[in-house]
């Protein structure tokens, strides 16, 4: 058989070596060098050595598996989690919460070119509000698994505690495993949502075959002896609402109802802080015209609206958008405009491009706002608050701002995922 050479493919070796890390990478990898490139190890933290083997030997980098721990951090901690290591969940509990938050604030700062100003922080645990958890029945031992995916696989860590679950949530695991167990639809079953809304938690269960009625009151059973708002899903796009009152949370005091596959923010904690520094700092005035991009149901929108003259929130999501006017209605806020528009094409022609703005907010999904910064800077507010789940895409983003003649005013590191390796940022632009 004929083999070929492929230049993409480089020979590791298992001899032992000995490393020195220096630094911690925003997903927990402890960072070293080897033959004057970086060495990338899970498992270790700064000033932790170590004997590795390489595992993996690129041109620009390498990556190494810890065969012995020399020594431990001071900032080494012993993980809450029973799972941890296993679970792909989490990625730094093995990390102190301060040096977390330091290899964070150091990789934005890189990313930036600019000093991190603030780290907006809430508790580390317990502070998860939403989670997905998947269903796998076991044919061989007859047991149905729920959990989160292993680590860079697709098989079940089967659990019944979870410490940055909000503990409302992390209390039903067991019960909930229990009663899903005990279904004879158990096998028809794919994934269990739960929510922490501020009046109830929420569960939505997703199932492929029509449930028996023995095990739909199995589920209205467990949904009110342990007050949680039941829904079904049969099918992908199809939601019934079984039990318990509809779901809502508080925004700046404002109550803002949801549905349950709705997108909030999972940190609650960090959200209430996040909306308070964005309106302080995009100083908003009493006659202050306001635009709100990517404004899902109105986070930010209504908030702003209890402060300016007149605020405009455009979202892609048409079910959204109709929550955000629900939602204004319902909290008296008559200054409120919702437009249903894709911000991926076209913005000029959009209603709302054709007007004014005093200060501009956006807070996109992970691919960024490219179709919209030319036309930001064309508006000419004089400050923006641009909120970010990708570093990468804000650096991009941010360029074109620089280049119009805005500055960066404030920075700030959003410790919303806390023990994982997300890094969420909130940056001031002013103009000059």
């Amino acid at each position: 058989m004929a083999q070929f050479y492929s230049a993409k493919r480089r020979v590791t070796t298992r001899e032992i070596i000995t490393v020195t890390v220096n630094d911690l990478d925003p997903f927990g990898q402890g960072v070293a060098r080897h033959h004057g490139k970086a060495l990338f190890v899970n498992g270790l933290l700064p000033q932790e050595s170590a004997d590795i083997t390489l595992t993996e030997d690129k041109k620009q980098y390498a990556r190494g598996q810890v065969k012995r721990r020399l020594n431990d951090s001071p900032e080494r901690e012993t993980p809450r989690c029973p799972y941890f290591g296993v679970c792909g969940g989490c990625q730094q509990q093995h990390a102190s919460v301060a040096l977390q938050q330091r290899s964070k604030r150091a990789a934005l700062q890189r990313m930036m070119k600019h000093e991190v100003d603030d780290v907006i922080a809430d508790t580390p645990w317990g502070y998860r509000r939403r989670a997905r958890l998947s269903l796998n029945y076991q044919p061989k031992t007859q047991q149905l698994q729920m959990g989160f995916r292993k680590a860079n696989a697709s098989d079940i860590v089967d659990i019944r505690q979870c410490p940055v679950l909000a503990p409302r949530l992390e209390a039903l695991l067991p019960a909930l495993h229990d009663c899903l167990s005990s279904l004879k639809s158990a096998r028809q079953l794919g994934h269990v949502e739960l929510v922490l809304a501020d009046n109830s938690p929420l569960m939505v269960l997703r199932h492929t075959a029509v449930l028996p009625a023995a095990d739909k009151e199995k589920l209205e059973c467990f949904s009110h002896t342990h007050n949680v708002a039941l829904y079904l899903a049969p099918q992908s796009e199809i939601l019934e609402h079984v039990s318990g009152d509809a779901p809502w949370y508080t925004s700046n005091g404002l109550r803002l109802t949801f549905s349950p596959r709705d997108f909030i923010q999972v940190n609650d904690g960090v959200n209430q802080k996040m909306v308070a520094t964005a309106l302080s700092w995009l100083d908003v005035q009493p006659d202050d015209r306001v635009l709100d991009l990517f404004c899902g149901m109105g986070n930010f929108t209504l908030p702003l609206a209890q402060r300016a003259a007149e605020v405009v929130g455009v979202e892609g999501v048409p079910a959204l958008v109709e929550k955000g006017r629900e939602n204004a209605a319902f909290n008296h806020l008559h200054n409120v405009t919702f437009f249903h528009e894709n911000l991926e094409e076209d913005v000029t022609r959009q209603a709302w491009a054709k007007h004014g703005f005093d200060k501009v907010l956006l807070d996109p999904a992970r691919a960024g706002a490219p179709g919209v910064m030319t036309h930001i800077i064309k508006l000419a507010p004089t400050r923006v608050v641009y909120v970010s789940c990708n570093p990468a895409t804000l650096a991009r983003d941010s360029d074109a701002l620089l280049q119009a003649g805005y500055q960066i005013q404030r920075l700030a590191m959003l410790d919303m995922f806390p023990h994982t390796g997300h890094l969420e940022s909130m940056v001031l632009f002013v103009r000059e």
